[in-house]
C-alpha cells in the first residue's frame, strides 16, 4: 500500500465528520462490504481498522471494490494534485481523463509524455495504485454511468460510445464498478428526478466545484474574450464550440450552488469524457481554493482582495492550439483589441458549426486553416504575423504538440525558440492549456497595474520578488491582480 498518499489519521477525520472538502482528494474503502466512497458518504462511518484509503478509484477497484450506489464517488471534482503536480503521474492522468487511451492505446499515452510504456506503467502503479489501462477504465466507467443516467441511448450505442470494445466488456465493467446493471443505474437515476435526456445527442449533467467558487469573476474573465460565434456569455450563462477528437460539439455551462449545470450536444457520443475534462480544466474545476487563500491571504497586500473575491480561479483551454494563437495575437496589445482580431480570423477562417446553437455558429480555425490562409486576414506588425504563420505551420505539421500532458519546462523552452515567442507568451500557455499554478506573468501591464493598487511593487524585480512568498499559487495571484488592475 506504498502508493497511498494522504495521512490515514487525517483521512479517517475527514470521513468521520463528512468534509466534503476532501471529496475527489481520495478514496475511503471498507472492508468488509467491499464498497469505496466519497470522504462525505452519508453512510454511517465504519470501524477505523476496516477503513482503507486509495489515491484514486481505479486503485480502489484494482483492489476489488465497488463504487458506493449511495454517494457516487465518481461524480465529484477530481483530485487538485493532477493540476498541482507537473511529473509524469500528474501529467498522464490529464491525458487519460482527456481519453486518449480510448483513442490512442497505452503507446500512444506514453509516446506523448515522453517514456517507455513499461516505464509508465511502473510509475503509475507505484504513484496511483493502477496501471494507464485500469485508470482508463475507470474513466470510461464514469463516462457510460454519464450517458447511461442523462440520455436515452440504448445500451450497446453507449459502450461504443464511452469506448468498450463490446457489449460483454461494459455490462462486466458497469457490474464490477458499480455492482449494479446498466438498466438498474437508469431505473435509480430517473427515481432521484434525473430522468433520461430526449436526444441521443444532447447531455445535460452537473460538473461540481469545491466551493467557494468565483463565478462571477471567471464569467468576467471569460466574457472579456468572448470570439463572437465561438463563444458567447448570456444570462449568466457561457457557451462555446468545441473541436473533438471524433466530432464537434456546443456546451452551455451555467453556475449552481456546488456545480455548474452543463448542456453538451456532440456529433459524436465518443467525445463525452474529453468534453467534460476539457470544461472542467476550462472553468478549474478542480482547485482547492482554500489552499490558494490559505497562502496568498497571508500577504497583507492580498487579503482583502482574497477576503472579497473568495474562490478565485485560473480559467483553462479546450484546445491547446488556440490557445497558442490567441496569446501570440494577444501579446503587446489590450484584451479588447485581441478580441476584435480573433473575430475577424474566426470569422473568415474557423469553420461554420454543423448545427448552430443559438449565438454559437464557428468553430475557432485549425493550425492548418491559420498557416494556408491566415497571412490574407491576419493585421498588424509583419513580425507578429509571421510569427503567428509560423508557429501555427510547425502545429499543423507535428512538429509542436501543445497538449495537456506536454512538461511544462519543455514547452516553454520549445515556444521561445520561436522568433517573437518571449517569456510572457509561453507563460500565458502554460497557465491556460496546462493549468500551472505557479506562473506569474510580472511583464504584464495590466497585471502590474493591478499590483500598483493593492500597494505591492509594481516594478518587474520587486514584484518577482515579493511574489516568492506567493508559492506554489502565484498563476492565482495574477488573477487578483488582474482583477485589482
Amino acid at each position: 500500500m506504498g502508493f497511498v498518499r494522504i495521512d490515514e489519521e487525517q483521512g479517517y477525520r475527514a470521513s468521520a465528520s463528512r468534509d466534503a472538502r476532501f471529496d475527489g482528494q481520495f478514496i475511503v474503502a471498507v472492508r468488509t462490504t467491499r464498497i469505496y466512497c466519497r470522504p462525505s458518504c452519508p453512510a454511517i462511518t465504519p470501524k477505523r481498522r476496516n477503513m482503507l484509503f486509495f489515491p484514486t478509484a481505479a486503485a480502489a477497484q484494482q483492489a476489488g471494490f465497488r463504487a458506493c450506489r449511495r454517494c457516487l464517488p465518481d461524480s465529484v471534482p477530481g483530485s487538485p494534485e493532477w493540476n498541482l503536480r507537473a511529473d509524469l503521474a500528474g501529467r498522464a492522468m490529464r491525458l487519460i481523463g482527456d481519453g486518449v487511451v480510448e483513442r490512442e492505446g497505452v503507446p500512444g499515452l506514453a509516446r506523448r509524455v515522453g517514456y517507455s510504456e513499461r516505464h509508465l506503467t511502473r510509475v503509475l502503479t507505484a504513484e496511483l495504485g493502477a496501471g494507464p489501462l485500469a485508470l482508463a477504465r475507470a474513466h470510461r466507467a464514469h463516462s457510460a454511468r454519464l450517458l447511461i443516467e442523462t440520455t436515452s441511448l440504448g445500451f450497446a450505442d453507449i459502450a461504443f460510445a464511452a469506448g468498450f470494445a463490446s457489449v460483454r466488456q461494459f455490462n462486466d465493467t458497469i457490474r464490477a464498478v458499480f455492482a449494479a446493471t446498466p438498466s438498474g443505474l437508469r431505473v435509480a437515476a430517473r427515481r432521484r428526478s434525473h430522468p433520461a435526456g430526449p436526444a441521443a445527442g444532447k447531455v445535460t449533467l452537473r460538473l461540481p466545484y469545491r466551493p467557494p467558487y468565483d463565478a462571477d469573476g471567471v464569467m468576467a474573465f471569460l466574457a472579456a474574450r468572448a470570439i463572437p460565434g465561438v463563444e458567447s456569455v448570456e444570462d449568466r450563462a457561457y457557451g462555446r464550440t468545441l473541436r473533438l477528437p471524433h466530432g464537434t460539439g456546443t456546451a452551455w455551462l451555467r453556475p449552481a450552488d456546488g456545480h455548474f449545470h452543463c448542456a453538451l450536444r456532440l456529433t459524436d457520443l465518443r467525445d463525452l469524457g474529453s468534453a467534460v475534462s476539457r470544461l472542467r480544466r476550462l472553468f478549474d474545476l478542480d482547485a482547492d481554493p482554500n489552499a490558494v487563500a490559505e497562502v496568498l491571504g497571508a500577504d497583507p497586500a492580498l487579503a482583502q482582495s482574497v477576503a472579497a473575491a473568495p474562490g478565485v480561479r485560473l480559467p483553462g483551454s479546450v484546445d491547446g492550439a488556440e490557445i497558442v494563437t490567441r496569446a501570440l495575437i494577444g501579446q503587446q496589445i489590450s484584451v479588447a483589441a485581441a478580441r476584435t482580431a480573433l473575430g475577424s480570423l474566426a470569422g473568415a477562417l474557423g469553420d461554420p458549426l454543423p448545427s448552430p446553437d443559438g449565438s454559437l455558429t464557428t468553430l475557432f480555425p485549425t493550425p492548418v486553416a491559420m498557416a494556408s490562409r491566415g497571412a490574407s486576414v491576419l493585421t498588424g506588425p509583419r513580425r507578429r504575423i509571421d510569427t503567428v504563420l509560423t508557429v501555427n505551420a510547425a502545429l499543423a505539421a507535428g512538429e509542436l504538440d501543445v497538449h495537456v500532458g506536454a512538461d511544462a519546462d519543455e514547452l516553454s523552452l520549445t515556444l521561445r525558440r520561436f522568433a517573437g515567442v518571449g517569456p510572457w507568451t509561453a507563460g500565458y500557455v502554460l497557465m491556460r492549456v496546462l493549468g500551472s499554478p505557479d506562473v506569474l506573468l510580472s511583464t504584464d501591464v495590466a497585471l502590474r497595474k493591478g499590483a500598483r493598487a493593492l500597494g505591492l511593487p509594481s516594478d518587474v524585480d520587486g514584484l518577482e520578488a515579493r511574489a516568492g512568498a506567493w508559492r506554489p499559487w502565484r498563476s492565482y495571484a495574477g488573477m487578483h491582480l488582474w482583477r485589482a488592475g
